[in-house]
């Protein structure tokens, strides 16, 4: 009698190894012979075989022995209706069994089937039971094996679109810091995910103004990244073409109203800020950045609605002036949301009074002492929402 305990043991340890160690081109393949190798003699398998659906069929693509096994079988044979329905199936009766051909010295063999799949793909995986093999252990066996070879093609799949996804991300954050006359400059954002819906971007006008802008996708995750990189893109094409400032936003604001992601808002602020001091900026509804000059705080407010809410949306352009020594923090809800253990918000005036009062020091020291005090106030914890700053003070 097989031993429960180690039944189990083993059983979790081989579907450790599904889930991360086994890889290759032949993963399923792979996969099958460790199966066999580890259960044939508890569970009483015989062989096995792996047939991969193609159209309207299933083929057989793997076997583990020199036994026959039918080479094409329909998929909508009753066979085939029985395991597609159930996720498993053994078949303990001849007439749907027989369709697999599994046959020893003319005996049949009662086949055991599991199906598998990707998002674009599907297979069988059927093993040969062998007399004395007990139902419930080969149930909880074809299930458990199952569910973790499931989990592994659909993380395969989403796990490289993720990581196209962060690499898109990278490339579409500053890669470095531009040096502007006049100007010291930091920016930083971090995912709450592999990948979020924060951005920001710097713009080289001539006569050596400069541009700037923040933006916050609704959500995070893979659907605002996705957005985000249309934004980005639309944004780039807009300031490359020398189109104003409100008529760039209007139009990526077209282009978020007839996006098909579950994220369509984004807040945005976009300035141009003159050698002269002078800054002219839209706010289409993003948190207002501020301007610290001593001890004078401005907030540079909405002129306008976030992106994606409304087909037609009315923008308008503001101006403030920075003075030398000044100091603008332009920021995600991310960092002003932070909570702590009694669910109290970091909160803007706290933001507000933290620069004020280190106004002196580089925005990169001023950064990270924002960053260190607000991740701090949330216990450390992991940051729940993507977060972005940044900091630029005119010299």
């Amino acid at each position: 009698m097989y031993n429960p305990k180690t039944f189990y043991r083993e059983l979790d340890t081989l579907l450790a190894k599904i889930s991360k160690d086994i890889s290759g081109k032949n993963l399923l393949a792979s996969i099958f012979r460790e199966l066999e190798q580890n259960f044939s003699l508890e569970l009483n398998l015989s062989s096995g075989a792996i047939y991969e659906r193609r159209a309207k069929n299933f083929l057989l693509i793997y076997t583990s022995s020199a036994n026959h096994w039918t080479e094409l079988i329909q998929s909508d044979a009753p066979a085939i209706q029985q395991v597609l329905k159930h996720g498993s199936y053994i078949y303990d009766n001849h007439d749907l069994g027989s369709s697999f051909g599994l046959m020893h010295e003319e005996r049949y063999i009662i086949p055991a089937a599991i199906s598998v799949h990707s998002p674009e793909r599907q297979w069988l995986m059927v093993f040969g039971l062998k007399d004395n093999w007990v139902r419930e252990e080969v149930n909880l066996f074809l299930n458990a094996v199952r569910t973790a070879l499931n989990y592994r093609l659909f993380s395969e799949i989403i796990g490289g679109e993720l990581q196209q996804a962060v690499q898109i991300q990278k490339s579409l954050l500053p890669r470095i810091t531009p040096k502007v006359d006049g100007l010291e400059i930091y920016g930083q954002s971090i995912p709450a995910e592999l990948v979020g819906g924060d951005f920001y971007e710097y713009f080289d006008y001539d006569e050596g103004n400069f541009g700037i802008s923040i933006g916050d996708a609704s959500g995070h995750g893979l659907p605002a990244a996705l957005l985000v990189r249309d934004v980005v893109i639309g944004l780039r094409m807009g300031m490359a073409s020398e189109y104003k400032i409100v008529h760039t936003l209007k139009k990526l604001n077209t282009v978020i109203q007839k996006s098909t992601y579950s994220s369509n808002f984004v807040s945005m602020f976009i300035g141009e800020l003159e050698k002269s001091g002078h800054l002219f900026y839209v706010n289409a509804g993003h948190p207002a950045p501020f301007l610290v000059s001593g001890e004078k705080i401005k907030d540079l407010g909405s002129t306008g609605l976030i992106l994606g809410f409304l087909k037609e949306i009315k923008l308008h352009r503001s101006h403030v002036y920075m003075d030398p020594d000044s100091v603008l923090v332009l920021y995600t809800d991310g960092l002003i949301e932070r909570t702590n253990a009694n669910e109290e918000q970091f909160g803007v005036e706290r933001l507000k009074k933290l620069v004020r009062e280190n106004q002196t020091k580089s925005p990169e020291k001023i950064a990270e002492l924002i960053y260190s005090t607000v991740h701090a106030y949330g216990n450390a914890r992991n940051w729940e929402d993507d977060v972005t700053l940044v900091v630029i003070k005119r010299k």
